[in-house]
Parts: structure tokens; C-alpha cells; sequence
């Protein structure tokens, strides 16, 4: 009974064994490739529960899974030159999906490393025309975008020879090499210093230029103040002649007494001058003779006997 019982046991085990290797799941981020006696037997996309032959271990049916989501590799460290000889280093990565398992597993045995290694290389030489065909500017401009459409379009016939649909390519750095840095360094100081100095160059010809300017109008100023003054100047003498002439009509012995006490004012008031004149000169007329009119002259001496 006890060995019956041991048998029973065991062939339940066996055959619990042999269902639970018959079967096998594959989820929403894989594919199955069933492979029986080391040819594809069937590629699973879906996900679901799926059945094979419970064979493993003789090598009839074996189920190898294969990413079905997007991956990513990096390449860094790049070496590129550009049309202009000079140097670029560049980091870049490559969104891939595996496409076509059944390709995959004959190209490259399902081993995604190895896959990644062939599109390494041939990432590198796309990367390396196609910077060699732009110039120094290009790589850090708009055009950086085209640059990465035209890799991705290098790699896809590649890619797809191993099964890969390539997603997309993207610069992750562009650094130019250290010794181009320097070089590039004191180019752009250079031209920084040249610009300095055509600017002050160009300030200095300005300041040149708003001096003469500034110049040239102070003596246009000057001139036309002057020509006013004079212009003023004539003026208040015809007004000051004019009512000189009012003055000489209205009263003609007032005017001359008028002029004459001006005259003393004028000439014989702190001025240090010293005067030889004859006291009978017209000058002293109303000095000593509110009139104005000239003294009687002295009669004649007698003769002496």
C-alpha cells in the first residue's frame, strides 16, 4: 500500500511537471521566440498564456524572451572632425525597438549586447560623415536637428537587416577637443579685442566729429550774438540820437546847458586828468555863467602919458 501510495505520488509529480513546462506566459513588454531543436518554431507578440512541448531539457522546445518596449543605448566619447579640420568631442543615444524577433534571433542569436555592438560601429561612422560634411558652426546651430535625421536615416537599413526599427538619435553633448577649446579661446578674444578697438575707434571719431560740430555752433552763436548786440546796439544809439534831436527841438538852450553839465560831470570828477584851457574857451561857456552868454569884453587901457 505504503509503495502504491509512493508511486501514485510520484507520477503526480511527474505529470504536474510535465503541465507546468508545457506552458509558459509572456507579458505586455516582451516577445517569446519557441525554439525546437534549434529552429524558430513560433514567435509570441501578445501577451498571454501560451503551450509547448515539455521538452526543455532535450533541447525540443526552449522559449527565449525578447524586449518588445523601447531601448536605449549610449555612445560617448566620440571623436568627430568637422570641414574645417577641427575636432568635436560628442556623446550621443539611439532609441531602438526590436521589431521583426524572428531576424533578431538569426542575426544575432537574440543577444540584444551584440545588436548594440553593430549599431555602435555603424553609429560611429554616420556620426563622423556626417559632421565632416558641415562646418565648425553647424553642429552647435539648428542644423543639429537635420544632423540627427540624416544618422537615423544611416542607420535604419542596418538596423532592420537585424530585426531593430531605430526610433530616434540625439546628441546628448557636443564639446570641442581641449586643445581646439584653446585655439578656439583665443581666436574669440582676439576678435573680442579687434571689435574693442574698432568701437573706440569708431567712439573717438564720434567724439571728433559732435567737438567740431559742437565747435562750429559756438561760433555760429558767438557771431549771431554778436551781430545782434550790434544790431541792438545800432538801435539804442538811433533811439538815444533821436530823442537827443526831440530834446535839441523842444529847448535848444536847456539841451546845450544839459550837455555841457554832462560834460563837467564827465571830465572834471575823479578822473586825474589834468586841463589846460583858456577861461574864455567855449568848454567853461556856463562854468561861471548860468546864461550861456559869453562875458562883455574889457575895455580898452588907457594910454600912459
Amino acid at each position: 500500500m505504503g509503495n502504491r501510495l509512493s508511486a501514485l505520488l510520484v507520477g503526480l509529480a511527474v505529470v504536474l511537471f510535465f503541465v507546468y513546462s508545457s506552458f509558459f506566459v509572456v507579458n505586455e513588454r516582451q516577445q517569446a521566440i519557441v525554439v525546437r531543436f534549434g529552429q524558430i518554431q513560433d514567435v509570441k507578440t501578445d501577451p498571454g498564456l501560451y503551450f509547448k512541448l515539455p521538452f526543455a531539457f532535450m533541447d525540443a522546445d526552449r522559449v527565449q524572451y525578447i524586449e518588445n518596449r523601447a531601448l536605449r543605448f549610449d555612445h560617448d566619447n566620440i571623436r568627430v572632425q568637422v570641414s574645417g579640420g577641427k575636432f568635436y568631442e560628442v556623446d550621443a543615444f539611439v532609441v531602438y525597438r526590436i521589431t521583426d524577433a524572428r531576424r533578431f534571433r538569426e542575426t544575432v542569436s537574440g543577444d540584444q549586447l551584440s545588436a548594440e555592438m553593430r549599431l555602435r560601429t555603424r553609429l560611429d561612422a554616420s556620426l563622423r560623415r556626417v559632421y565632416g560634411l558641415r562646418g565648425f558652426e553647424s553642429a552647435l546651430s539648428d542644423a543639429r536637428a537635420s544632423m540627427m535625421q540624416e544618422v537615423r536615416d544611416d542607420l535604419r537599413p542596418d538596423a532592420e537587416s537585424l530585426g531593430v526599427s531605430i526610433v530616434d538619435v540625439r546628441i546628448r553633448r557636443t564639446d570641442l577637443t581641449q586643445e581646439v577649446s584653446q585655439q578656439t579661446f583665443e581666436r574669440m578674444k582676439s576678435e573680442r579685442l579687434a571689435e574693442a578697438e574698432l568701437i573706440r575707434a569708431r567712439g573717438n571719431e564720434e567724439g571728433q566729429r559732435r567737438r567740431a560740430i559742437a565747435d562750429r555752433q559756438v561760433v555760429e552763436f558767438e557771431s549771431d550774438a554778436h551781430r545782434q548786440s550790434e544790431v541792438l546796439r545800432g538801435e539804442g544809439d538811433a533811439e538815444r540820437n533821436r530823442i537827443f534831436g526831440e530834446a535839441f527841438q523842444r529847448d535848444p538852450d536847456f539841451f546845450q546847458f544839459y550837455r555841457s553839465m554832462s560834460a563837467y560831470s564827465t571830465s572834471l570828477t575823479g578822473t586825474g586828468t589834468t586841463l589846460v584851457l583858456s577861461p574864455d574857451s567855449t568848454f567853461f561857456r556856463y562854468f561861471n555863467n548860468l546864461s550861456g552868454t559869453p562875458a562883455p569884453a574889457a575895455p580898452p587901457a588907457a594910454p600912459a602919458n
